[in-house]
């Protein structure tokens, strides 16, 4: 809950704003408490003018929208709170199968060859073949914006390996059946829905509305939770694009943006050490940027420790110590926090009781305060699902309705690439037969001649030097008998000179033969 320059947690603790993009962890086993502390500090965010974006995994976040109801359990949370009013939020829905909110799509060149080699869960050979399906098409101005353009830029570039190869590597025909294969399950998954265009604009998440209040963005999730690959991948493309896109703020009085991982377990699941650089790198990098990560998931022990050193603000909710491995997260998760000397930390948090918690926030000085224990506060929105007949108010009322409701299927390398074929079958049809084949009649062969203009010649022999030096004349005659017999003899005599020198020659080379 907001209150003037700060945000209520719960008791006596607060959490500045300043400090709000140092990043965060809400943590606890399921049915303690996560969702309603969620919820709080995206309102809290909401009223400081700050927008939300966050995934409602259940269906229960969609509750922002409508206004709260008082009952004895939130009055008892929010009892001498005198500020707290119920009210609802600024909300805009989304969905990537557009069913339960605006369709969301992003393009495959965006999405690029790295996070969806990750999707496709694809070997490094098979990796390394959709990199050079990628490089030819862009050098090649082939956008690649769906699977049927990726399908089509796959079977282009092995039909012509041999001419590929040479400038980008083997193109491995197996690898690229594979990459196909594995592309018909994403179809399967919704892939054709979430690929696509209008893509969408980041921007547009970061709004606020006429009275000031950050909108909250919620990304129903319920049906996307069953394809974690597209999740988890969403959610990379989505910092690493924040990353890139946005301007660097330095230390802002407030964050320009806040980003709820929810299920982070998803994200971080079969993480190659590659991927695990490059999102601690952003994590590191990324409040300069006015951006807050907050991640939501049942233990510290889910989120990797080059991450999780990076998240100053901690809010821990019970964790049952039922088996070893239980007990192993309890001692990781009262680790995480800096020491109280009036209570046992492991302790107390598997003890916790629903909407308690415990909580350490960054201090002025960016130093983590001594963790305290906190009824959480209760937020003002509805506490629960809102109906679908006002998710659908809510959705044809949306500014961007116009924008992304509608798919488009623009020229792309699909198109471009069957355009090419078709022109070649064309050309092809347009080439007329060659005419069949006509026996010619049988003759009989006629008499040779020789042309007086050359002359006669045997084995290579003038045939007139050989006999004196005369040249025949210019007429074309028929050979005699004399002819005939003269010529067999001048062969007979240049094939005798012929064998002479090369006995010669082999008698130098060899020496003596015998």
């Amino acid at each position: 809950m907001f209150l003037e320059d700060k945000i209520l947690i719960g008791g006596d603790v607060y959490l500045l704003p300043k400090m709000a993009n140092r990043h965060g962890l809400i943590a606890g086993a399921t049915g303690t408490g996560k969702t309603i502390t969620l919820k709080t500090l995206a309102e809290s965010f909401s009223d400081m003018g700050v927008p939300v974006f966050l995934a409602d995994m259940k269906g229960d976040i969609s509750g922002l929208a409508k206004i709260g109801e008082m009952n004895d359990n939130v009055a008892k949370r929010v009892e001498g709170i005198d500020s707290f009013k119920l009210k609802s939020y600024p909300v805009e829905f989304w969905d990537l199968f557009g069913q339960k909110g605006l369709p969301i799509r992003v393009t495959l060149s965006e999405m690029g060859p790295v996070l969806l080699s990750k999707i496709l869960n694809l070997t490094d050979a098979q990796s390394g073949v959709l990199n050079i399906v990628f490089k030819v098409a862009d050098d090649e101005s082939l956008l690649i914006i769906d699977i049927k353009d990726l399908k089509s830029m796959i079977n282009h570039v092995v039909e012509n390996k041999d001419v590929y190869e040479p400038q980008y590597g083997a193109i491995a025909a197996k690898s690229a059946n594979t990459i196909l294969r594995n592309l018909i399950t994403l179809e399967d998954q919704g892939g054709n829905d979430f690929f696509g265009e209008p893509a969408l604009e980041l921007n547009d998440f970061i709004k606020v509305d006429d009275s000031g209040c950050g909108v909250i963005n919620i990304l129903d999730a319920q049906k996307l939770s069953l394809s974690p690959e597209i999740y988890s991948s969403f959610l990379l493309w989505m910092l690493s694009s924040l990353y890139e896109q946005l301007p660097e703020v330095g230390d802002a009085d407030k964050p320009k943006f806040i980003f709820f991982f929810d299920e982070a377990h998803l994200l971080f699941d079969n993480m190659s050490p590659e991927f695990l650089k490059k999102i601690e790198q952003i994590t590191r990098l990324i409040r300069s940027k006015g951006v807050g990560l907050y991640f939501i998931s049942q233990s510290p022990a889910d989120i990797p420790d080059e991450i999780l050193g990076q998240l100053g603000n901690r809010i821990q909710h019970a964790l049952r110590a039922y088996t070893p491995k239980d007990q192993k997260a309890v001692k990781v998760a009262a680790e995480t926090f800096r020491a109280n000397p009036e209570f046992d930390t492991a302790e107390v948090i598997s003890n916790l009781g629903i909407g308690e918690a415990l909580v350490s926030v960054l201090d002025a000085e960016g130093v983590p305060t001594i963790v305290q224990k906190v009824n959480i506060v209760a937020p003002q929105s509805y506490i629960g699902p809102i109906d679908d007949s006002l998710r659908s108010e809510l959705i044809n009322l949306s500014e961007f309705k116009d924008k992304y409701l509608e798919a488009v299927d623009n020229e792309s390398a699909y198109e471009i690439l069957a355009s090419k074929i078709n022109q070649n079958e064309n050309i092809a049809s347009e080439v007329p037969p060659a005419p069949p084949a006509q026996e010619a009649p049988v003759q009989a062969p006629p008499a040779q001649e020789t042309s007086q203009d050359e002359p006669l010649k045997v084995g290579g022999f003038d045939l007139g030097t050989i006999l004196g030096g005369q040249q025949t004349s210019g007429k074309k005659t028929k050979k005699t008998a004399q002819q005939k017999a003269v010529e067999k003899a001048a062969t007979t005599a240049a094939n005798t000179v012929a064998r002479e020198v090369t006995k010669g020659i082999m008698r130098g080379l060899f020496g003596q033969m015998k």
